[in-house]
């Protein structure tokens, strides 16, 4: 599989655990938003029930009315049964009309957290990429170290087999070489090892089988212009997110403080009743009540819990706006030295490759008096050295460099 880096970026990024996280979290707030809306609307809540009266004093019989008698209206004296079933359907609703900035404010919070979530969504984006710009280039450098460490046992074996055909070797010569080429063979199976360790994380974050071979297609550049970003850190997804939950905490006092006024609030009532002596309920009377009207609800004593709910949302807010404020400065000066950082690796990778061309001449005049018999082994094997420890510094620069950008890119969101 050929991988490029936003091809890498891309896959790390769909199976990013905090990202899907950060995506519920969006939704979550979205519900919240709605929740707190659907108290604005009205609440219809309907009742069905049945009611079997037992008589307790003759349990099983029907229970009777005694009407007495009533001489001036000519009523005789007479029981009246009692009706034992009562069947009851009804629906009632309920509605807020004014509220005092309840709903209000706690509408405004549940907005703020969804911002506050938002901002966290992109801020968990960028370290995301970041840090999948990373690992990609950490298994590039590690694809390279084996480069080098190939060249440079290659050079080894070069050198020994020269001696060899020369017919001049002697024993010091050849053991130092044998010891070189064996040091070498051990530094190459420890790059490929890494490389292989830095490739199975680089498959396990982007998705991909473990069995497959990777092809890093994305090169280190040859070149780092100086980069067009702004000195002072202007915006931070951070900061966005820590703005939004003091904002949010304050509404939501807001809210809570107004839990202590009154409300004010429309309701009505339908009733059916249907009573009869036997079961069959809905043969017997039936009778219908409906009311509707106005209801101001005011909390005399709660023991002080709104007062102690909205202190506690004030502290929350005053917590996440220290938090800001903290953030601000660290976050400034961090991009600062990212800023300074780039510029500084800049400076030394131009004297890393000067240093490079030189130990690289160095090397074939060395292989050249080595070749005509002018030097001996462990000079080579110095020489030999040295270039490399030049292709490591030269390669180390450069990821350095592009860890800086990517460092960049996360703190202002870009």
């Amino acid at each position: 599989m050929n991988l490029s880096l936003d091809g890498a970026v891309d896959r790390i990024i769909a199976e990013s655990n905090d990202i899907k996280k950060a995506d519920a979290n969006v939704q979550k707030a979205r519900a919240g938003l709605s929740a707190v809306n659907a108290s604005r609307w009205p609440s219809i809540s309907g009742t069905a029930a049945y009611v079997n009266i037992i008589n307790v004093e003759a349990p099983g019989k029907p229970m009777e009315i005694i009407v007495p008698e009533m001489p001036m209206l000519g009523i005789p004296a007479s029981v009246v049964p009692y009706p034992q079933h009562i069947g009851t359907l009804g629906a009632s609703a309920t509605m807020p009309i004014y509220t005092f900035g309840k709903i209000g404010h706690a509408a405004d919070a549940a907005r703020g957290a969804i911002k506050m979530a938002q901002s966290g969504n992109a801020l968990a984006r960028a370290e995301v990429r970041a840090a999948a710009a990373q690992i990609y280039w950490t298994a590039k450098m590690t694809d390279e170290m084996v480069v080098i460490a190939e060249k440079n046992l290659k050079a080894s074996t070069s050198a020994k087999r020269q001696l060899e055909r020369a017919g001049r070797a002697n024993k010091a010569n050849l053991v130092k070489i044998s010891a070189d080429i064996a040091a070498k063979e051990i530094a190459l199976s420890d790059a490929e090892f890494n490389r292989d360790s830095a490739h199975r994380l680089l498959k396990i974050m982007a998705g991909i089988d473990d069995n497959e071979k990777l092809t890093l297609i994305d090169k280190f550049p040859n070149s780092y212009p100086s980069l067009d970003a702004p000195e002072t850190l202007v915006s931070n997804h951070e900061w966005d997110m820590l703005s939004e939950n003091a904002q949010m905490y304050e509404s939501q006092s807001k809210s809570r403080r107004a839990a202590r006024l009154p409300t004010l609030a429309a309701m009505a009532q339908y009733d059916f009743t249907a009573t009869h002596i036997e079961q069959q309920v809905w043969d017997g009377n039936k009778e219908q009540a409906a009311n509707w009207g106005l209801a101001l609800t005011m909390p005399i004593f709660d023991g002080g819990l709104s007062r102690a709910n909205a202190t506690m949302d004030a502290m929350a807010a005053e917590s996440a706006r220290q938090d800001l404020d903290k953030s601000k400065k660290l976050k400034s000066n961090e991009y600062r030295d990212a800023i300074l950082k780039h510029e500084h690796l800049r400076g030394n990778l131009s004297k890393l490759k000067e240093a490079h061309d030189l130990a690289d001449r160095a090397a074939k005049i060395s292989m050249d008096r080595f070749t005509a018999g002018q030097t001996s082994a462990v000079e080579l094997s110095d020489v030999q050295a040295s270039l490399a420890q030049m292709d490591l510094g030269v390669l180390n620069a450069k990821f350095n460099i592009l860890m800086a950008e990517e460092s960049i890119k996360k703190l202002n969101g870009k």
